[in-house]
């Protein structure tokens, strides 16, 4: 089974890249493929490239794209590449706009020209749903969308791209929407990975003892992104083409007790102040979703508890600084 996991070497990708290798029917019979606009992956994505061939690839690069489809001719492909961090999409929506959504109809369109037959996994976002009704927790993949920011348009234009191809083109075609996902590997500028960040350099005295924050009344649905990675392989796997399901923890948390969970992992007096650069013109006040389309499906559901999560992504940053 040829795998192709493109934007391999971002956040998700390393850890489906870490992840897939064991599920195979024969359990080592995938060959796992990446592609990125980074073909030399550094740091700790460089594991990646003994488990899987990473090639120099641009989604917004038409041409180049289909030459790498028609050259790796996939049976599967899990969809990651994009922008993905919200509030940068205030300030250049276009850039979101046209990666997000030009990149997925590049890739479409190279399998549909092709006629290569792949089982394709879009990943899309819970921030297609917006400003959520009390009345409407927890939210199902049926619910209205009312989108705030930039990115949860593009992801929604995504999401209705991945639909029209699967039922004018018959691309077989499966969509998630994951929630906030987090966990260990995260870029420090997302709210948990910035909490712990900051806290290991507060450790490492390479910061004053203060953790500033943003709005901390907000509340969010957070899923660990090694859950995560499985429900991507479990909805491709047994999936129905054309479906979409949501990847959630069917909680929400506050970003206040959030933090109050790090601070209580750490090795010092820490002390909290509010920082206006990081408030958002819009925010969502309340966000949680259901995930019980996706586990009657295929068995997923969310396995790893929030302290964990919390405590690996802060051991990350630890070994990090």
């Amino acid at each position: 089974m040829k795998v192709l996991i493109t934007g391999i070497t971002g956040f998700t990708g390393v850890h489906l890249t870490e992840y897939l290798p064991s599920q195979g029917r024969d359990k080592d019979n995938i060959d796992l493929y990446g592609i990125d606009i980074v073909g030399n992956p550094s740091g700790n994505s460089k594991a990646m490239l003994e488990k899987a061939k990473v090639l120099t690839c641009d989604i917004l690069d038409e041409e180049e794209t289909e030459k790498k489809i028609k050259e790796i001719r996939p049976d599967r492909i899990f969809h990651l590449a994009g922008l993905t961090f919200d509030p940068d999409s205030d300030d250049s929506p276009k850039k979101f706009y046209i990666t997000n959504v030009l990149g997925t109809i590049n890739l479409l369109e190279a399998v549909r020209r092709l006629g290569v037959d792949s089982m394709i996994h879009i990943a899309c976002s819970g921030a297609e749903y917006g400003v959520i009704l009390e009345n409407e927790a927890p939210i199902t993949e049926n619910n209205l969308f009312r989108p705030i920011t930039p990115y949860g348009i593009s992801k929604l234009a995504q999401d209705l791209i991945g639909y029209q191809y699967y039922k004018d083109y018959g691309v077989r075609i499966i969509r998630t929407r994951a929630f906030n996902i987090t966990g260990p590997g995260e870029k420090k500028h997302f709210v948990c990975s910035d909490f712990a960040h900051q806290m290991a350099l507060i450790e490492k005295g390479k910061q004053e003892p203060t953790i500033y924050v943003g709005n901390l009344e907000a509340k969010r649905d957070f899923v660990d992104i090694r859950d995560v990675v499985k429900g991507y392989w479990l909805a491709l796997d047994r999936g129905i083409p054309g479906e979409v399901y949501n990847i959630c923890s069917g909680k929400a948390y506050s970003i206040s007790e959030i933090l109050d969970r790090l601070l209580k992992m750490a090795k010092k007096n820490i002390a909290i102040r509010n920082d206006p650069k990081r408030m958002r013109p819009s925010d969502i006040p309340f966000q949680v979703g259901s995930f019980a389309k996706l586990h009657r499906q295929t068995g997923w559901k969310p396995i790893i508890p929030i302290e964990e999560t919390l405590r690996d992504l802060l051991n990350y940053w630890r070994e990090k600084i």
